[in-house]
């Protein structure tokens, strides 16, 4: 299949598918693209329309219409034979075969103006062509198009009227050249060619100034180019030079330094034609300036200030010297050169700079910079308070100033040609010394302060103080240059013992009752220690004595054993503390034992013993318990319970906790211990004295052995206790004494009836009773009478019937228990 028929293909099918889409919708027209003479409409297809009738019908113009017919299938048409520059009515008619109108559609739209003539084509610059031409009615604007010779160029330029130029062209280059005419409707056909060649370019001018009166120009060769002309210009000034030139560079002398000159550059082709012409400016060096003043200046770093004449057409400035140091400036006429170094002898040449280069260097100007200050200074001191300045020679140098200032503000000045200068020092200050050296361009603006401090000086007012048995503080005033302090003393084979910043200082850990020699030594980290200060004795506190041993001398003395660890001329004070404030005893001695006296009994003492001497005491020593013997009780009471147990009881001692109550005689003895107040003693003999013991005894087994009146006890009871009757209603009681009849004897007789008593003497055995009821049952007791002419109270009871007359005795009818009351 051919391609025409491909495109009739694809022609069809897209009228037949606008056809089925658009069956339904009212016809549309719409204008295509008009020219000055034919406009071309296309539309949308009409359902059972067999051909389309376009009518064009111009608006404002007596001429008549025109019109074509298209088949049915056509949906774009073309209406030629028009004026140009004219609004049309176009109509679209869609008819069946009977030419019957289906449906209509109208649109409005104006031709292109008329095709315009060239009137001329020129080109005055390599890239453009500017083209004049008729302008014609209606136009709002022309389209100027450019094409090349060779094809490889086509260029569109709109523009408004005549003459107009198209831009962006090759140079020296042949282009065909035509004009369409534009309104609001479309543009119309290209006008008749017109062939023109762009001009040769400009030359592409390079400009230096190799000195301050010449300028050199130099350009690439143009291309068909076959002479060149160079026209300069002074700025500001209207004279001006042309010249002419086949080369490609030429030189202009005998210009004025630091001006700018403007050149302009065209080149001509073999037409005799000018191309573009190219204006480059350049401005000549400029010249040398003069310096005028060199001036060393003080600041953070030592400098100097180079001032010159400024001269037309610098734009900077640069000032080397000949130790290679520079400084540049832009504007001024003077520049720092920072730093420089002291001691220096050099010169300075300024440069003038501007777009062309440098200037030639100005004369060199000669300069002196500030001595340098001596780098080695030191202080002498060949013997006290006479000390020296010395430093090391410096170059350049017309004399010196040395300043030395005490730090507590003394000043002294020092003027000098030669290295050495004297001055009175003191201890314990420190000296700043400066060297300042002078020339005729000043002094140096630093110099190196150097320090120098004398020993410190001793400390005064030192006070030993004993703080503690083993420690002395040491007190003094602070002394000018000590930066801290060292205390030794000789006895501690001077082992320092404080080294501190601080004026005070304990020596602690030290023997007892010794005298140390105390030596403060200030020092400095500069001068080190003052070794020629005195020493200050003081003495520690005595040694602390120990008890050894505590014996009692009698019932309040005990006699304390120590040690004497000190000195001869030393007191000891043996201190005995009771658990109340107020129970205190104390002893004084200078040998090895002293006796506390009055101490009460019962008592528990912490004992210590302390020494004493003019610098102070001792630590005491470690304590021992004295305890005394238990108190012996107020008094001792014996009472005889039986004839064979007594009843012992006492009032509680102090201290005591038990006791042992002995009862003593040649016929015995008797004994209890008991924590009680009480004691009951058995084995007791009657009529027999007792000498009465009792011991005190403590917790921890002290004893006091107490001694009191002795114990008789009472006499025996009488045995073998008989009841005889006798005559006259009388009765006789007869017994057996087991001792000595040495006391009297009462017998009592107790019946129902009545009571009867008798007392018989002291040698008696029997005792007579008158008129005794018989008949009756008595209780008869027959006891021995004390001294006290108290009966014994516990001798055995018997009770007897005693019947009347017919029998001889009585009847014992039982014996009675004695009686413990």
């Amino acid at each position: 299949m051919g391609t025409t028929q491909l495109k009739m293909l694809k022609l069809f099918m897209i009228l037949t598918l606008v056809e089925i889409c658009t069956a339904e919708n009212d016809i549309t027209l719409s204008v295509f693209t008009v020219t000055s003479k034919s406009m071309t409409v296309q539309w949308t297809g009409h359902t059972g329309a067999r051909s389309y009738k376009i009518t064009a019908t111009p608006k404002n113009s007596p001429e008549g219409s025109v019109f074509a017919h298209f088949s049915g299938n056509s949906v774009m048409g073309s209406v030629s034979s028009l004026s140009p520059n004219t609004v049309y009515t176009m109509q679209l008619e869609a008819m069946d075969g009977d030419l019957n109108v289906l449906n209509s559609a109208e649109t409005e739209e104006t031709t292109a103006p008329e095709v315009p003539v060239i009137d001329e084509a020129y080109s005055k610059n390599s890239d453009s062509i500017t083209v004049e031409f008729t302008e014609v009615s209606g136009a709002t604007s022309y389209i100027l198009r450019a094409e090349s010779q060779t094809g490889n160029l086509f260029s569109e330029t709109l523009v408004s009227s005549s003459p107009g130029t198209i831009v962006q062209l090759q140079p020296y280059t042949d282009y065909k050249l035509s004009v369409m005419s534009v309104n609001s409707g479309g543009q119309s056909q290209p006008s008749y060619p017109l062939e023109a060649r762009t001009v040769v370019m400009a030359p592409k001018l390079n400009t230096t100034s190799p000195n301050n009166d010449t300028i050199l120009v130099t350009w690439p060769p143009v291309e068909n180019a076959v002479l060149y002309t160079l026209c300069i210009i002074q700025e500001g000034s209207s004279s001006r030079l042309k010249l002419n030139t086949t080369d490609i560079s030429m030189t202009f002398y005998n210009l004025e330094a630091g001006t700018t000159y403007c050149i302009k550059g065209t080149a001509w082709d073999s037409e005799g034609r000018t191309g573009d012409d190219l204006t480059v400016c350049q401005i000549t060096r400029p010249l040398s300036p003069d310096v005028t003043h060199v001036q060393v200046t003080q600041g953070r770093s030592l400098g100097i200030a180079v001032y010159w004449m400024p001269v037309q057409g610098a734009e900077s400035y640069i000032a080397w010297t000949t130790n290679n140091q520079n400084c540049t400036t832009t504007g001024n006429n003077y520049c720092y050169i920072n730093p420089v170094e002291c001691g220096q002898r050099n010169s300075v040449s300024v440069t003038a700079f501007n777009s062309a280069g440098p200037s030639d260097p100005s004369q060199p100007a000669d300069y002196i910079t500030y001595p340098c200050p001596p780098e080695n200074i030191w202080v002498e001191e060949p013997e006290p308070g006479n000390c020296s300045v010395v430093w090391d020679e410096v170059p350049l140098v017309e004399y010196y100033m040395t300043f030395i200032k005490r730090d507590d503000g003394t000043e002294k000045l020092c003027n000098t040609t030669g290295t050495t200068c004297q001055f009175s020092c003191m201890c314990g200050y420190t000296y700043l010394t400066t060297v300042f050296p002078y020339n005729l361009a000043g002094s140096s603006p630093s110099a190196h302060v150097r320090n120098y401090t004398t020993i410190p000086c001793c400390p005064e007012g030192v006070t030993i103080k004993l703080v503690s048995t083993e420690t002395l503080e040491i007190i003094w005033s602070p002394v000018k240059g000590a930066e801290l302090y060292e205390t030794t003393a000789v006895q501690t084979d001077d082992i320092i013992h404080c080294n501190d910043t601080a004026p005070a200082c304990a020596l602690s850990d030290l023997k007892c009752n010794m005298a140390y020699s105390v030596v403060v030594t200030p020092c400095s980290e500069l001068r080190g220690c003052n070794q020629t200060c005195a020493p200050h004795t003081h003495e520690t506190a005595p040694c602390t004595p120990e008890i050894l041993n505590m014996t009692q001398s009698n019932n309040s003395t005990y006699r304390v054993l120590f040690t004497t660890p000190n000195t001869p001329n030393t007191n000891y004070t043996i201190t005995a503390m009771g658990r109340s404030h107020d129970d205190t005893h104390t002893c004084q001695s200078s040998s090895s034992w002293c006796e506390l006296t009055q101490l009460p009994c019962g008592s528990v003492y912490e004992v210590t013993a302390v020494a004493t001497t003019a610098v102070g005491q001792s630590l005491p020593g470690y304590s021992k318990l004295l305890e005394t013997g238990p108190c012996c009780p107020m008094f001792v009471n014996v009472t005889q319970v039986t004839q064979a147990m007594t009843n012992v009881t006492w009032s509680a001692g102090g201290g005591a906790r038990s006791y042992i109550t002995s009862l003593t005689s040649t016929r015995g003895n008797a004994k209890c211990h008991t924590l009680d107040t009480h004691c009951l003693l058995g084995c007791i003999t009657c009529g027999t004295n007792y000498s009465v013991h009792l011991e005190a005894i403590s917790s921890t087994g002290h004893k006091s052995e107490c001694k009191y009146h002795g114990f008789s006890s009472s006499a025996c009871c009488p045995t073998n206790v008989k009841l005889y009757r006798r005559a006259n209603n009388s009765l006789r009681v007869y017994w057996r004494s087991l001792g000595p009849q040495i006391q009297n004897h009462t017998v009592e007789l107790f019946g129902t009836g009545a009571n009867y008593t008798c007392i018989a003497a002291a040698d008696s055995k029997y005792c007579d009773i008158e008129e005794v009821m018989c008949g009756d049952v008595y209780t008869v007791v027959a006891a021995p009478v004390g001294q006290d002419g108290i009966k014994v109270s516990f001798c055995q009871l018997r009770t007897y019937s005693v019947p009347c007359p017919g029998s001889n005795a009585g009847m014992l009818i039982s014996r009675g228990r004695r009686s413990v009351n």
